[in-house]
Order: C-alpha cells, then structure tokens, then sequence
C-alpha cells in the first residue's frame, strides 16, 4: 500500500512541477478553472499587462500571413515562441492585478505557454497548433479585460 501512495505523490508530482514552473512568477500564483468576467464587465487591466499582450498581439499579427499558408518555418516558429515568452514573462513579473482578475489572467498565460511549447516544437502538438492557440488566448484576453483599442487577429 505504502509503494503505491507513493508511486501517486511522485506522478502528482511530475505532472505539477511542469506547470508550477510555467506559471510561478514572483507574486502571481498558478490559477486553474474557467474564466470569468467581473460581475458581468470585463476585467481592469494596466499598463504592463496591456504593453505585454500588445507586443504578443504584434507579434503574432507580423507572422500571421505566413503561418496561415503554412510557410513559417521552424526557426521562425522559436523565434516567435521566444518573444511569446518573454513578453509573458514581463507581463507577470510586472502587472498588478487583483486576485480575481490575476487568477483569470493565469489561465490566458497558461495558454500562450502552452502555444509557445508547441510553436518550440515542444510535445506533441503542431507549430501551427501552437500558433492557432496564442491567437485564441488573445481572442480570450479580448473578451475578458478591459484594453482599450485591443483588436482581435483575423
């Protein structure tokens, strides 16, 4: 009985860390369930949180045409991946959120990471996946906070 509690505490484990890596970043705390809105508005943001997905949303507008015909190419997909990444990471190591609204954010972030696995060939899922994911979690951003002048990707 012993070996097989632990044997489940270990793959509980290996399953989790992965994810407390992708999302623990200074004050924010990994947050899992369905997003929300606050009390029917959508939720404030600041400057931080909208200059990092603007720079993820130019990002992703400036690849867009290739990645639809399917000519991006690996390196390009990493090199996106990349600032994906970094602009995640700024975003929350920078904004200040309420908690309500940061565990909301959380779930967009776990789905630009995720994006950006697979757009690093990370997993098993396609670049173009990957790329298809980052636009839906901007498109997500958009219907849950407050950005004035935030456009969604065709």
């Amino acid at each position: 009985m012993k070996i097989s509690t632990c044997m489940i505490a270990l793959l509980a484990i290996a399953i989790a860390t992965p994810l407390f890596a992708a999302e623990d970043h200074g004050q924010h705390q990994m947050h899992h369930g369905e997003l929300t809105l606050d009390h029917g508005a959508k939720w404030a943001t600041d400057e931080p949180l909208r200059a990092g997905m603007e720079q993820i949303r130019s990002a992703m507008a400036l690849n867009l045409e290739r990645i639809h015909r399917m000519e991006q190419t690996t390196s390009e997909y990493t090199a996106l991946a990349t600032t994906i990444r970094q602009q995640v990471n700024t975003i929350v190591t920078q904004c200040k959120l309420k908690p309500e609204a940061d565990a909301n954010l959380h779930i967009i972030i776990a789905d630009l990471l995720s994006g950006a696995d697979a757009m690093q060939g990370k997993g098993d899922a396609a670049q173009t996946s990957g790329a298809h994911q980052i636009i839906e979690a901007l498109h997500t951003y958009g219907a849950h906070f407050n950005h004035p002048g935030w456009r969604n990707l065709p």
